[in-house]
């Protein structure tokens, strides 16, 4: 990348670092991504790709932008999300600054250096004549509930699939038929190849009990101190898991109580108690033998008057792609020879996959993320874009 490149990049991390896009979701004062995705659409259409605007829920808008290939060819997703969390401690959170070779500011490395990188690879992407088609989503409500990535695969076919879907850009009247064949989720990862994240279930267990007066032990079912065994056995399981079989790249699933609540005063037997339960998972576990887990640890003759209930109340799978995939290939050969890692945290890598859309994780280097302090190391940004420019002329002939 030339000097002159290198400067725009710098420049366009800076512009998306300054456009609070911080999630209503996690900060009822925060903008959403109207402001910035308005940026996106405006840039990627003036690089003369083909945008649309997805906007399930008014307010949080997601940009989609293609880059049309000549025809024959694989296409390649690049996502990256939008919001920020909040500015928490930070001071002057969206005023970016620039030195030592890193972008200081809130969502610089979370994931708008990220943003930058795609935005400039698919403008670059023209030069190499592809046969396929290169994708740009930039989505919405990743750090809640990825409400964009899940609205924005609602327009694409799976890839198996000898039928295209259509969306129609606002106002226009083209009607863009998309595919995805391959995707890369550009989440940072310090320039190593992500292949694997963990997957969760969150969980509620209520145990009922019989409310009555704290002088009527003959009458009263103390519901919280029957939730005590279940909460041992959710240590039990825990250390259970840690001392199973174990995933390559991702260990083993886990599990700990979050938050929990019961009994309304001092005098009365507390008729019910809920606990909430976070269980990590690994490829092969998912929600239905997460409940199993749970019915073991709390069986019903261990409860006497007391009964107990669990539901799942969110889970998201985990995600998993081969080394040997033409995908995981192409990145690698793309990067040369990268570590390859999996994470423990969760990412739209894994919604992408159920899609039927092989999906990888490559991004820049940095710190701070949900920090009050927070930077991207401006080099590894300009490594992507090769590396992602690179992976395109691999999958797109």
């Amino acid at each position: 990348m030339s000097d002159q490149s290198l400067d725009e990049l710098q420049e366009l991390i800076c512009s998306l670092v300054a456009i609070e896009s911080v999630n209503p979701d996690l900060v009822p004062s925060g903008s959403g991504e109207g402001l910035i995705a308005s940026f996106v659409a405006s840039w990627l259409s003036a690089a003369g790709l083909e945008v649309t605007v997805v906007e399930p829920v008014p307010g949080r808008p997601s940009v989609v932008g293609v880059l049309r290939g000549s025809g024959g060819g694989k296409s390649l997703m690049l996502n990256a999300h939008m919001d920020t969390v909040g500015a928490g401690g930070m001071s002057n959170a969206f005023s970016p600054v620039v030195r030592d070779g890193r972008i200081y500011g809130r969502g610089a490395y979370d994931m708008k250096a990220s943003l930058a990188a795609i935005m400039l690879a698919v403008r670059e992407a023209r030069s190499l004549n592809l046969k396929g088609d290169v994708i740009v989503t930039a989505v919405s409500d990743e750090e809640v509930a990825s409400q964009g990535t899940t609205a924005v695969l609602e327009l694409f076919s799976p890839p198996r699939s000898p039928g295209r879907s259509t969306a129609k850009p606002p106002g226009g009247d083209v009607v863009m038929p998309l595919r995805a064949d391959y995707a890369i989720v550009t989440e940072p990862t310090e320039l190593r190849l992500c292949l694997a994240h963990k997957g969760f279930v969150w969980l509620e267990v209520e145990t009922t009990g019989v409310a009555a007066h704290g002088s009527r032990s003959d009458l009263g079912v103390d519901a919280i101190a029957h939730m005590g065994p279940i909460l041992s056995g959710v240590l039990d399981l825990n250390r259970r898991l840690h001392d199973g079989p174990r995933h390559g790249l991702l260990g083993t699933g886990s599990i700990h109580a979050s938050l929990i609540e019961g009994g309304q005063e001092m005098s009365t037997y507390p008729a019910r108690c809920v606990a909430k339960l976070e269980r990590r998972t690994v490829p092969g576990e998912d929600g239905a033998s997460v409940l199993n887990e749970i019915a073991e640890i709390s069986p019903p003759h261990s409860l006497g008057r007391a009964s107990v209930g669990a539901r799942i109340l969110l889970e998201r799978p985990p995600s998993e792609v081969e080394a040997s995939h033409p995908l995981s290939r192409a990145v690698a050969r793309a990067a040369g020879d990268p570590v390859i890692i999996g994470v423990a945290y969760w990412m739209d890598m894994a919604l992408l996959n159920a899609a039927g859309i092989p999906c990888v994780a490559f991004g820049p280097e940095g710190a701070g993320e949900h920090a009050d302090v927070e930077w991207v190391d401006v080099a590894s940004v300009e490594k992507c874009v090769d590396v992602y420019l690179k992976t395109a002329e691999a999958l797109c002939n």
